[in-house]
């Protein structure tokens, strides 16, 4: 049996009944999985592919690899505007006959349902942008990903697997990752440029370098946009930003003499690319339109930001001292001629060049109201 549901201007069917649920992973089931709450990651995708539809103006092939009901790369197929042929790929049968389902639904001529190994078909053919969003880690999937994509072609990962990035289970992290991840401040951001770092290096490799556009995490998962420019060039820029940090180095995180990483030091977005995929905003009916217009007006404010952030509770923790409202800080610390922004990594959160000396002095001599 199948439901109905439908997302975009795109008719999805499942193989469970669509739930209320607006939040969390989701639960692994022998069913062909479909997960409510990443209707957002999905938008979003639908916006930075027609964007890299209109960049390179030439017609793309698209892989959505990892499919379960094919929902992300059925939308893509139906929602965009461009000469394009999207494959929705599944290694579970039951997985492949609902996406030829969901094909046939929507009448699409563009799109090719496959019942393979990612490994297998991403080592047989050739993509423009490849999506890759598993149940957990993508790592087992980023050597062949990155040996499929095409000149500056569009990788789009996902990883669910937060806990050993933020810190969590530190040892499953350096199995999984080969990096030290933090357990504490900043453990988010930490964890995503674990994550680019990973992906710098399967793609310097093959002579080839990342250029992150858009990045973000959420509660359940890290979410990662990157064009791969082809090049021992390119892969020496990009295998620059690739390094080791001692811990002191994260604003206030605790004191030890670790290093943490590899990791991505080099940003984390694109500002006009940001631009021009929210000017896209308005060309497609989109649920989640409100509040991917304040992620993307938020990740545009941070994209010149410097690595890390501090939080309101961590610095009023430090000096045990009450804070006065974030806003107030920022604008302070930018009349001082300072960078400071918001960060969608935690709504408590402030990028900045800042000193700590100063903002110590800032927070007692600023009114707290």
């Amino acid at each position: 049996m199948t439901y109905t549901l439908t997302e975009g201007t795109t008719t999805i069917l499942t193989a469970a009944p669509a739930s209320d649920k607006k939040k969390g992973p989701g639960t692994r089931t022998s069913s062909p999985f479909y997960n409510p709450s990443m209707e957002q990651s999905r938008d979003l995708s639908v916006l930075v592919n027609q964007w890299l539809i209109t960049t390179l103006n030439k017609p793309l092939t698209i892989c959505d690899g990892l499919a379960a009901s094919g929902a992300r790369g059925i939308r893509l197929a139906h929602e965009l505007t461009g000469d394009i042929h999207v494959t929705i790929n599944d290694a579970k049968p039951a997985s492949y006959q609902l996406i030829q389902d969901n094909i046939q639904t929507n009448h699409l001529t563009n799109t090719t349902a496959t019942n393979q190994d990612l490994n297998v078909l991403l080592s047989q053919r050739r993509f423009h942008s490849i999506d890759i969003d598993p149940f957990g880690s993508p790592i087992t999937f980023l050597d062949s990903t990155m040996r499929s994509i095409q000149p500056r072609g569009l990788i789009a990962i996902t990883a669910t697997d937060t806990a050993p990035l933020c810190g969590v289970f530190p040892q499953v992290c350096r199995r999984r990752y080969d990096a030290t991840p933090l357990h504490g401040p900043c453990m988010h951001e930490t964890g995503l440029r674990i994550l680019l770092g990973v992906l710098a290096r399967e793609a310097a490799k093959y002579d080839k370098g990342i250029q992150p556009i858009l990045t973000y995490t959420t509660d359940h998962y890290f979410r990662a946009y990157a064009i791969v420019h082809y090049g021992k060039h390119r892969a020496n820029d990009s295998i620059n930003h690739h390094t080791t940090i001692p811990s002191d180095q994260i604003p206030l995180a605790p004191i030890s003499t670790e290093m943490i990483g590899p990791l991505w030091m080099g940003p984390l977005h694109h500002k006009r690319t940001i631009q021009e995929i929210r000017s896209l905003l308005s060309t497609k009916t989109l649920n989640t339109r409100p509040s991917l217009w304040k992620l993307l007006n938020t990740l545009e404010d941070e994209a010149d930001a410097p690595a890390f952030y501090y939080t309101m509770e961590d610095i009023a923790s430090r000096l045990k001292h009450s804070m006065p409202p974030i806003h107030t800080i920022i604008h302070s610390l930018q009349k001082d001629n300072y960078f400071a922004s918001r960060t969608h990594f935690t709504p408590t959160g402030i990028k900045t060049n800042t000193p700590w000396e100063t903002i110590h002095h800032l927070i007692e001599t600023v009114p707290e109201h």
